[in-house]
């Protein structure tokens, strides 16, 4: 089959709800402030028509690693996208969103009649953005949506850590791998989140281990991987494993390391100059769509790193996980 996606997504569909509100609203609400809470669906119903009624919301086709595939179609590469989605409008907005943004975008909506994913952000006069989330359709997703013909399409598949939660989702990430293996393809994986980290150490070391091409992580989540305060013990441990990683330290740039069965060694990435940070939120995200665009354009370990520096630096320099400025108007590649 032919590889005409070159890299492809999976991971939760979520829309972002984003409203500017008064202070007032967080209390009436019984919101907790600059926090991220998990709700389920009544309340997740509830708080999307409180917004309404608020103000204006503006509405965007999110989640970890759909931004990052957003990120990377705004790089010119082709981009697609696996996620599951309700019978909903939102769900069918979301459709919109990714496919407007350049990202191929197929999917079966759920039949358990769960609503789409949602995160409402309410975002008062200082910027604090208090977040509510409710995962919804995406508890469903499973191995049935895993078809071969999408997983063989692509280059290379990026799994994100926050999907692989409940056992029919880890079964899901382990088929994608073994077909993307099977047909010729890569697997990347994003650690995505100390906190999943914790709960999932086991599967995440045995993805790395045995199934993952390309991993990224920020510091934390490296450490927590290997139950360690050193970076260069969770480093040494990974040489022996199959996969390049990638990882995140701020402003201190990254490092990307090459594993001994590819030679055996670390690039030191500086982190791209900005004039301000506004909003951390996707730089993780961004810095895997440069990564992975950069290679996909022919770019060797440690440029393709740098691009990934300019992603995310792009992106923390205002509200949004999504990049808003082409790359090459915010720096020269390898200034």
């Amino acid at each position: 089959m032919t590889k005409d996606i070159d890299v492809l997504g999976i991971g939760n569909a979520i829309m972002d709800i984003i409203a500017p509100v008064p202070d007032g609203f967080l209390s009436a609400q019984d919101i907790e402030r600059g926090s991220m809470t998990l709700v389920d669906e009544p309340r997740a119903l509830s708080l999307n028509a409180a917004l309404k009624t608020e103000s204006d919301i503006r509405e965007i086709a999110g989640g970890s690693a759909a931004n990052t595939m957003v990120g990377i179609a705004g790089l010119g590469v082709r981009a697609g996208y696996i996620g599951k989605i309700g019978r909903d409008g939102v769900g069918e907005r979301l459709v919109e969103g990714y496919r407007q943004a350049g990202v191929q975008f197929e999917t079966t909506p759920t039949t358990s009649g769960t609503a789409s994913a949602r995160c409402m952000i309410a975002v008062t006069d200082d910027g604090q953005r208090s977040m509510s989330t409710f995962l919804g359709a995406n508890s469903d997703f499973s191995v049935k949506d895993i078809r071969r013909e999408d997983i063989a399409r692509a280059k290379t598949i990026y799994l994100e850590g926050y999907l692989f939660d409940r056992d029919t989702q880890k079964a899901a990430y382990v088929k994608a791998a073994e077909i993307a293996q099977a047909t010729g393809g890569q697997v990347s994986l994003t650690l995505s989140d100390s906190f999943c980290v914790g709960r999932h150490r086991a599967g995440f070391r045995h993805l790395a281990e045995h199934q993952t091409d390309i991993l990224f992580a920020n510091e934390d989540e490296l450490l927590a991987l290997f139950e360690t305060d050193r970076l260069d013990t969770a480093l040494d441990a990974l040489t022996d494993m199959r996969p390049v990683v990638c990882v995140t330290r701020g402003d201190k740039g990254s490092i990307i390391q090459i594993p001994k069965n590819q030679g055996a060694r670390r690039h030191l990435v500086p982190a791209a100059p900005i004039s301000q940070i506004v909003d951390t939120t996707g730089a993780g995200d961004q810095y895997a769509a440069g990564v992975l665009a950069g290679r996909v354009m022919g770019l060797d370990w440690a440029d393709a790193g740098y691009l990934g520096s300019l992603a995310a630096a792009e992106v923390i320099q205002h509200y949004g996980a999504r990049p808003e400025t082409p790359i090459h108007q915010i720096a020269a590649f390898g200034a």
